[in-house]
């Protein structure tokens, strides 16, 4: 079948659309995640937000509206902790567990919706409704207006904490603005690629731009642009060969990654160490 074919159906223009935004906060809000080495709080946030996903699915909820509120919640405490929350691997990993023990109880407590737990777990951008698609819209809009707000002091935060701090920017707001607009981002995605493989469309596109230039604008540009090329060729391969579409994007995501690691990595020492 020609390609053209593929967007003489509804639900591919929906997926295109959805897949596109989201990929836009993805790779932005990505490339200041992994710039100040808290790509853990992707992950993190996205098993807090499935005891959200799925406690919304539980009482009739839209599952995206409990992954949000969940996944903010925790961003805002994570935010708070500061620097206390580094070094705390065990207890993140039991709070982590716990999150991802209560999503299995509300699943088998909701179980007439296999599909829709799948669809938590791994994402179905193929199923994107179109009022899901308003949603997106709106938290894209959100994010990008947060991230483009808090930017310069977010990025004085990132690359020279303590001169940030000694000419009175508050890093803890900074931190829990940013990271509430992480959960956010992660909310988004996990409506792509699900609440597992969140971390891959987040950092992936952000750490394969980082390697590629160090020039901030470019490298954020750059970070969103691989986002939504790795997504879009994500859902065209899995059109044509009935295959995930998580898979897809995943598979080319790292396949970018991991050419970029042929790239000279010299320019990348004139950052800063992030904190």
């Amino acid at each position: 079948m020609p390609t053209v074919t593929m967007f003489d159906y509804e639900f591919m223009r929906t997926a295109f659309v959805a897949g596109g935004l989201v990929a836009v906060v993805a790779g932005a809000v990505g490339y200041f995640l992994v710039l100040r080495n808290l790509t853990f709080a992707g992950h993190a946030l996205s098993h807090v937000g499935f005891a959200g996903a799925t406690g919304a699915v539980l009482i009739g909820v839209s599952a995206l509206w409990g992954l949000l509120a969940f996944t903010v919640a925790a961003a805002v405490v994570m935010g708070l902790l500061g620097e206390r929350l580094r070094g705390r691997d065990v207890a993140v990993g039991i709070i982590l567990a716990l999150a991802l023990g209560m999503g299995v109880l509300f699943l088998a407590l909701y179980t007439t919706h296999a599909t829709q737990a799948t669809a938590i777990l791994f994402g179905n951008v193929l199923g994107v409704e179109p009022q899901t698609v308003w949603a997106l819209w709106a938290l894209t809009g959100v994010s990008l207006a947060a991230l483009g707000f808090i930017s310069r002091p977010l990025l004085f935060a990132t690359l020279a904490p303590e001169l940030a701090d000694a000419k009175g920017v508050s890093l803890r707001l900074v931190s829990v603005l940013f990271l509430a607009i992480v959960a956010i981002a992660v909310a988004e995605a996990a409506q792509i690629v699900g609440v597992l493989l969140v971390f891959a469309l987040m950092v992936a596109p952000a750490a394969t731009s980082l390697r590629l230039t160090a020039r901030v604008g470019w490298g954020v540009g750059l970070a969103v642009l691989l986002a939504v090329a790795e997504t879009w060729v994500g859902i065209g391969l899995a059109y044509f060969t009935d295959w995930p579409t998580s898979f897809w994007i995943v598979l080319v995501s790292c396949a970018a990654y991991f050419l970029s690691l042929s790239t000279r990595t010299d320019r990348l020492r004139l950052l800063p160490p992030a904190h």
